[in-house]
């Protein structure tokens, strides 16, 4: 949105948002969810990916040790934070004051949580 002088909303942000947090996913693991969604209410900005695990990821459960997968994908989703913080914030032009991230036990879905900001009020 660097171009736009717009602001999103609705619809149209929440693609923006699943998209462009979903690309950074991608390109830090290597792979892509199948499917993304973002939802954007009110002072919270919740994304889900789905079924985003690796080969290696897959294999890794396969052989019984579904635990390293977890832990590796909470220790990448940490190292991102700052990236996916900042894609919120430019997407919304509203502060992040808090990021939660998780993913399944098999590493193949995630969740990533923003808490923003509360809205100045309205001036008037």
């Amino acid at each position: 949105m660097s171009s736009l002088d717009q602001v999103l909303s609705g619809g149209s942000l929440s693609a923006a948002l699943a998209n462009e947090l979903g690309k950074l996913l991608a390109d830090f693991t290597g792979r892509g969810a199948t499917r993304s969604r973002a939802y954007v209410m009110q002072d919270l900005v919740v994304a889900v990916f789905e079924d985003g695990a690796t080969r290696a990821e897959q294999s890794l459960v396969s052989a019984g040790k579904a635990e390293l997968v977890r832990l590796q994908r909470d220790a990448l989703q940490r190292a991102l934070a700052p990236q996916l913080i900042e894609t919120v914030e430019r997407l919304t032009q509203r502060r992040v004051r808090l990021f939660l991230s998780g993913s399944d036990e098999l590493g193949g879905s995630s969740v990533e949580a923003f808490v923003l900001e509360a809205e100045p009020p309205p001036q008037g």
